[in-house]
C-alpha cells in the first residue's frame, strides 16, 4: 500500500467519525442546543464545523505518519490503538451530549477523552514527534470544549 493511499485512509477515519457525529448533532443544535443557558465565551455556532473539519484532517495526517512507520513496533500498535480509543470516545461525545441531551454524563465522557488525548499524544510523540504536535490543537480544542461543556452543564443543572 502506498504512502497518499495511507494517507488518505488516515485522513478519511477521522473526517467519517465526524460526520457520522453530526448526525448525532443535528437534531440537537437545531431544537434543543438555542434551548440552553450557555457562558458568555461560547463560540458562534459557525466556528464549530470549520475548526472540527481541521483537526480531523490534521489528526488523519498524525495517525498516517504513525502508521507508515509499519506495525512491526510495540510502539506504533499502541500509538495507533490509543488513537482508534479517542476517536471512538470523540464519536461517543456527541451522542452523550446532543443525542441523549446528557451534559453531565457527556462532561464525566470528555475528561476520559481528554485523558485519552493525551495518551495518544504521548505515545504518538515516541514515534513520530511532528505527529504529537499535529495531535496538540486537537488537545487545546477538546481542553476548551470540556470547559465549555462543564459550564453548559453547570448553568443548565
Amino acid at each position: 500500500m502506498n504512502d497518499t493511499f495511507k494517507l488518505g485512509i488516515a485522513v478519511a477515519i477521522p473526517l467519517a467519525v465526524g460526520g457520522l457525529s453530526g448526525f448525532a448533532t443535528a437534531r440537537g443544535v437545531a431544537t434543543w442546543y438555542p434551548t440552553l443557558a450557555k457562558p458568555v465565551f461560547n463560540p458562534p455556532a459557525w466556528v464549530f464545523g470549520p475548526t472540527w473539519t481541521l483537526l480531523y484532517i490534521m489528526m488523519g495526517v498524525a495517525a498516517f505518519l504513525v502508521w507508515r512507520q509499519g506495525f512491526s513496533t510495540k510502539d506504533v500498535r499502541l500509538a495507533l490503538t490509543l488513537f482508534a480509543a479517542q476517536l471512538a470516545l470523540n464519536g461517543l461525545w456527541s451522542i452523550l451530549f446532543f443525542g441523549l441531551q446528557s451534559p453531565g454524563v457527556a462532561f464525566a465522557e470528555i475528561m476520559l477523552l481528554w485523558l485519552s488525548i493525551v495518551a495518544t499524544v504521548w505515545i504518538f510523540r515516541r514515534v513520530v514527534p511532528a505527529a504529537a504536535l499535529l495531535m496538540l490543537p486537537y488537545l487545546a480544542w477538546v481542553s476548551f470544549a470540556a470547559v465549555l461543556n462543564g459550564s453548559i452543564w453547570m448553568l443548565n443543572r
